[in-house]
């Protein structure tokens, strides 16, 4: 699910994501992208994951969430039971944007 955050004061980005309950796990310089995750469970899945674009110049983060279900099985695959559009990623989209602003 994409979503944006308008008017972004350009504050530190990390330290936002973790006010959020999220964690930076690497950064994607091909598309330029951080790469963020927020365990549910004390295992490393299910979690969420975001993909975040920085706009500085239209003071956006662009957020591009999915909730990962389980790891991948095989090292080059990148299937991984993703849920882009659930009930679930809905909220956590509302309850990302409301800890944020």
């Amino acid at each position: 699910m994409r979503f944006v955050l308008e008017n972004f004061s350009g504050n530190n980005v990390v330290m936002l994501m973790r006010k959020a309950g999220y964690f930076l796990v690497g950064e994607y310089r091909e598309n330029q992208e951080l790469n963020f995750i927020n365990p549910i469970s004390i295992n490393d899945y299910p979690r969420f994951h975001i993909y975040l674009r920085i706009r500085l110049k239209t003071k956006e983060l662009v957020f591009n969430l999915h909730l990962d279900q389980k790891k991948p099985v095989y090292k080059k695959a990148s299937d991984h039971g993703a849920d882009y559009e659930s009930e679930a990623i809905k909220r956590e989209a509302e309850r990302i944007l409301l800890v944020l602003q």
